[in-house]
Parts: C-alpha cells; sequence; structure tokens
C-alpha cells in the first residue's frame, strides 16, 4: 500500500512534465500516433472509421492522435484525411480476467424496468462520450485526478457472478470515501449525473474529442457549463452505482473510444504492475 501511494505522489508531481503527446501504442485499447505531414497554418481534419479524431501540432508536423477501440481487431487500419489514407498497424494486446461477485443480482441481470432506466441512461453518456469541440487542449498529459490504489487496471476481461461482461474501461483507483477528485487537465464540465451502473459521474470535455469520465462519486462538486483547470475539484470518491467498495472508476475517451488513462500519465502502465507486483 505504502509503496504504490509513493508511486501516486510521484506520478502526480511529474506527469505534468509527460510529452505534449501519449506514445504510440496501436492496441485495441491504445492510442495511435499518426504522421499527417508539415504543420502549416490550417489545421487539417482526419477520421478515423468515419469519426473525427484529435490532431495536434507536434514538433513542425502534424500528428492524428486517434483512440483504438478494445474491440478493435488486429490488422492494418488508416486515418483519413485531405482525400488521403495514412495508414498503421493494430496490434493484439492481452488483458488479464476478473471475476467478481455481487450479491444483488439487479446488478448482474437488470428487470426491465430497470432496463428502461440504463437505455436512457447510455443516451446521456454516450452524447457526453462522443462530445467533440473545436477547443485544442494545451496538452495530452494528464495528472493523476485522485491519490489512492490502483484497485483494477484498465481492460480487464469481466465476469459478474461468472457472466461474462464488457472490459473494464477505466482505471479504478480505491480511497476512503471522502477523498478528493480534481480535473488532470483544464475542460468544460459537459454533463453530471447519477446512473445505474456508474453512480454519481461527472464528464468533463478537453477539446477535440479528448473527453474524461468519473464515475461512483459520492458528491458532485460542479455542474455541467462549468469550466475548470487542472487541479481544481470534481467530487469526492464514494460507492456509488455498482460497486464493491469505495473507488474511483476514471476512463479516458478519444474519438468515442475508451482508452488506457495511463497512457497519459507519467511511467504508463508500467508504474501501476510495478507498484501492485504485476508482471502483466
Amino acid at each position: 500500500m505504502m509503496r504504490a501511494a509513493t508511486t501516486l505522489a510521484l506520478m502526480l508531481a511529474c506527469s505534468v512534465a509527460l510529452a505534449d503527446l501519449p506514445d504510440h501504442r496501436p492496441v485495441p485499447g491504445g492510442v495511435a500516433v499518426v504522421d499527417l505531414g508539415p504543420a502549416g497554418s490550417n489545421r487539417p481534419d482526419a477520421t478515423f472509421q468515419d469519426r473525427p479524431v484529435a490532431v495536434r501540432e507536434h514538433d513542425g508536423r502534424w500528428k492524428a492522435v486517434v483512440g483504438i477501440g478494445l474491440d478493435a481487431t488486429p490488422g492494418e487500419a488508416s486515418v483519413r484525411s485531405g482525400g488521403d489514407a495514412f495508414a498503421f498497424e493494430i496490434t493484439d494486446r492481452d488483458y488479464a480476467e476478473q471475476r467478481i461477485t455481487l450479491d444483488d443480482d439487479e446488478q448482474v441481470s437488470p428487470g426491465e424496468e430497470t432496463l428502461k432506466r440504463i437505455r436512457r441512461e447510455q443516451e446521456e453518456i454516450h452524447a457526453a462520450r462522443d462530445t467533440f469541440s473545436d477547443g485544442t487542449p494545451e496538452t495530452m498529459a494528464l495528472t493523476l485526478p485522485a491519490e489512492g490504489r490502483f484497485s483494477s487496471p484498465f481492460g480487464l476481461r469481466r465476469y459478474f457472478n461468472d457472466q461474462p461482461r464488457n472490459p473494464h474501461s477505466g482505471l479504478d483507483i480505491a480511497n476512503e470515501t471522502g477523498t478528493p477528485i480534481a480535473a488532470p487537465l483544464g475542460g468544460e464540465v459537459v454533463e453530471t449525473g447519477d446512473y445505474f451502473f456508474n453512480g454519481k459521474t461527472v464528464f468533463v470535455d478537453h477539446g477535440n474529442g479528448f473527453v474524461t469520465m468519473y464515475c461512483h462519486l459520492d458528491e458532485i462538486q460542479v455542474s455541467t457549463g462549468d469550466r475548470v483547470a487542472r487541479g481544481d475539484t470534481l467530487g469526492t470518491i464514494g460507492a456509488t452505482g455498482r460497486v464493491t467498495g469505495p473507488h474511483l472508476h476514471w476512463t479516458v475517451y478519444l474519438n468515442g473510444q475508451a482508452v488506457d488513462p495511463l497512457l497519459f500519465v507519467e511511467g504508463e502502465d508500467e508504474s501501476y504492475n510495478e507498484a501492485n507486483g504485476q508482471d502483466g
């Protein structure tokens, strides 16, 4: 626990020095950084699978920064910009398995009335997730939003009461209820809500399809439309929604795809594995 907390403190202090762009990690749940050519006066538009993607100037070049979904099939892929295709290769990545036992069967196999609620909520959640505003984030380097123990890594293949469910789309940070959650980068709060699975939740748009989500909060301390700066309090860790204990579920979205949050934080996933004694 102490080693993990020390690693987290170091990452919080150092991650602002992370390079402007994440590393090129073209795997399911990863990020592809694709060169589009020399930077000119006008930033080009680019798409991946018919969705707009972030484009940033870096070292005098335009770079498309593409989120790759956890369900992506390894193989050749391409970004389209200005009528041209810019190819890259998606390689495979194996994720570990996690089995969770819940006492409340409704949390595993919801009834019809609950399913109606979930469908309504999904529309709101997907709209926030898919936000693509014109603003360009000052950087793509993130600080960790909360102190605590990394309890569940991104990408786990999950089973609830032995029933397969969607892979884990974020990083879980466990700590006591009431622990502050801070914005890892400036942006605008585009949605808040209290959802069946996610509990009390905040979405922050950082611009250009770069969106972060914070779930299972005890208290939400911002409102839709608020502008936040790096370090501003968004709320506190809690145990709302489908949980087994108090923690923050933190998701990073690029072009609507959940990607590994630690690709944007100093130390990447190697620091998580080292802090938790894992080897993969």
